[in-house]
């Protein structure tokens, strides 16, 4: 994540310049991040799994939403684009611009190598923090390697992780099985 401001801002400074941004930014703790672009794999792999979710929640009550639609956790101020969103509740809006929610079911991120000790570390904590939040799945861009974070009843989490393509994972509150196969359908034929 590269810094782009060094003075305290607020999160309404942060909104006014988000909401009028070319580029995402993520917001902590009074600091604002740049948000890098993504590679060919990192889209393919999202593709595949937006397209899967798409068709597999159909008149379900769920959606599936992609990195376009911010969060925010108030309990500890981060504003971020998380890379799959799965929203299964009335959705919980942080003010009245309609474009930032507080309470995902399932959040699906997508690793490169510039992000993945983030996503995998200081972002769960802080996604940990989601009352609303059921499972965290971390997708490999680089390698074939998913892991699934399930929340148990007692607000602990279990890891589950798998390497190998003829596996399948799934995801428990939405009762959604899909392939590693189908996840990396393409990613052969992409050179890193």
């Amino acid at each position: 994540m590269q810094q782009t401001a060094t003075k305290f801002i607020t999160r309404q400074e942060y909104l006014a310049f988000e909401r009028d941004a070319l580029d995402k930014h993520e917001y902590y703790k009074g600091e604002i991040f740049a948000m890098s672009g993504a590679s060919f794999r990192h889209n393919l792999i999202e593709s595949n799994l937006r397209g899967a979710l798409h068709n597999f929640l159909k008149d379900t009550g769920c959606n599936e939403f992609g990195s376009n639609l911010r969060i925010h956790i108030p309990s500890n101020t981060l504003y971020t684009y998380p890379d799959i969103i799965v929203l299964c509740n009335e959705p919980a809006f942080a003010d009245d611009e309609f474009d930032t929610i507080t309470n995902p079911s399932v959040i699906i991120e997508i690793l490169s190598p510039s992000t993945a000790n983030y996503d995998r570390g200081a972002k769960f904590d802080l996604y940990r923090e989601i009352a609303s939040l059921h499972e965290y799945l971390l997708i490999d861009s680089a390698a074939i390697h998913a892991v699934l974070y399930v929340k148990n009843e007692d607000d602990t989490w279990t890891l589950s992780e798998t390497k190998d393509l003829s596996q399948s994972l799934t995801i428990p509150s939405i009762n959604f099985t899909i392939s590693l196969a189908d996840i990396y359908n393409g990613i052969d034929k992409v050179k890193r």
